[in-house]
């Protein structure tokens, strides 16, 4: 039964509106000033209001905006009773949050067909909100599943360490390191254009791909060949038109060379700590996005990595942030604080809260990202 609340400071219209709704079989409570009716709506959370205008203290206008403030009742349909019919009254019966208007005093008639309407509009809105919770609740699941692939810390001859801050929608970045044998550490971090849940599932979809080893006839230690056999099997035509960038690195601990490719990511940074190599190295290949066109040519390149190295891996989404001043800050000032805040005690999470103080916010409109291994 729906329950509906009338909201009036005279008894007669009380009295005729409460007879004629319970003879159309709906549940309906009374309150005689606004105050009254505005607590009462919280404890019944009616489908509809009918609601005075014109009331001492508290006016319709006054319940109706604190009514639809309250998240519980804005799917409540909002019926302002009123003798104005004036349209600047009407626009600002609109603007407080009304959903219709009854002239007062109601015609039986008009007011049984305004209440089915209002009856229909709040079940299609109650309908959508608890889908909209139902798809909230599904993405926040697809959210926890996507973190449950990160990988664990690595300790050892490679240190590694991570954070990772999702932005408010689902998105596209993931990352993935594991040994392909004794020792040859692979090493990748990928991210999918757009967000929702096909970004998500993409991206999943690649870090299965990449730590089962299931791209048949590759050498996972060979980067650009890796690159190449995902081009060819994650083409963009195929994937909903998405695509996404990727960096991937395989580590030789016993030669100490890094193995890299890379398509369309931003660089990974490299500090080696000698002195003679000051400033940040800047390690990428130039290759195109993966899944943009057919037939792309990859190439690997070789970097030492000597005892004391660091390598970081990120998204762009870590620097393409707008900062507290309104300006956009830019790749080259991200290397350099992540330069200035490097120490061997240093983790990600430092760098990451430093950006965040630099951009006076807790999250992005994108994916953050930032892996760091250490050398020994």
């Amino acid at each position: 039964m729906c329950r509906i609340l009338v909201v009036d400071d005279d008894t007669i219209t009380q009295l005729t509106l409460e007879r004629v709704l319970q003879r159309q079989g709906y549940d309906v409570s009374v309150a005689g000033d606004g105050r009254t009716g505005l607590e009462l709506a919280k404890q019944l959370k009616p489908a509809l209001i009918i609601c005075d205008w014109e009331m001492p203290e508290m006016d319709g206008l006054e319940v109706c905006r604190e009514v639809k403030a309250l998240p519980e009742l804005s799917t409540s349909f909002f019926i302002l009773l009123t003798a104005r019919g004036e349209s600047d009254d009407l626009v600002t019966g609109l603007d407080s949050g009304a959903d219709d208007f009854l002239s007062k005093p109601p015609n039986i008639n008009e007011l049984k067909a305004r209440v089915r309407a209002g009856l229909r509009s709040y079940q299609l809105s109650h309908a959508l909100q608890e889908q909209k919770h139902l798809l909230e609740a599904e993405l926040a699941e697809a959210a926890d599943y996507v973190r449950s692939l990160l990988p664990e810390p690595l300790s050892g001859s490679v240190a590694t360490d991570w954070t990772f801050l999702p932005s408010a929608q689902l998105g596209g970045d993931s990352f993935n390191y594991h040994w392909l044998d004794e020792t040859h550490l692979a090493m990748y971090l990928l991210d999918v254009s757009g967000h929702g849940v096909g970004a998500a599932l993409l991206s999943a979809s690649v870090i299965h791909v990449l730590r089962s080893r299931s791209l048949p006839n590759i050498n996972f230690q060979n980067p650009h060949d890796v690159l190449r056999a995902l081009n060819t099997s994650f083409q963009m035509s195929d994937q909903n038109e998405k695509y996404f960038t990727i960096w991937y690195g395989v580590y030789d601990a016993e030669s100490r060379q890094l193995t890299y490719s890379s398509g369309g990511h931003p660089p990974a940074i490299l500090l080696t700590g000698q002195p003679a190599d000051d400033a940040p190295k800047q390690l990428k290949t130039g290759g195109l996005p993966i899944g943009m066109l057919p037939e792309v040519e990859y190439k690997s390149h070789q970097c030492p990595l000597p005892v004391g190295s660091t390598l970081y891996l990120y998204s762009d989404g870590i620097y393409e942030v707008v900062l507290a001043d309104g300006q956009l800050w830019t790749l080259n000032e991200f290397i350099d604080l992540v330069r200035q805040q490097h120490q061997p005690s240093t983790h990600p999470a430092t760098i990451l809260q430093r950006i965040q103080t630099l951009c006076d916010r807790d999250t992005f409109e994108d994916d953050l990202s930032l892996l760091q291994f250490q050398f020994a």
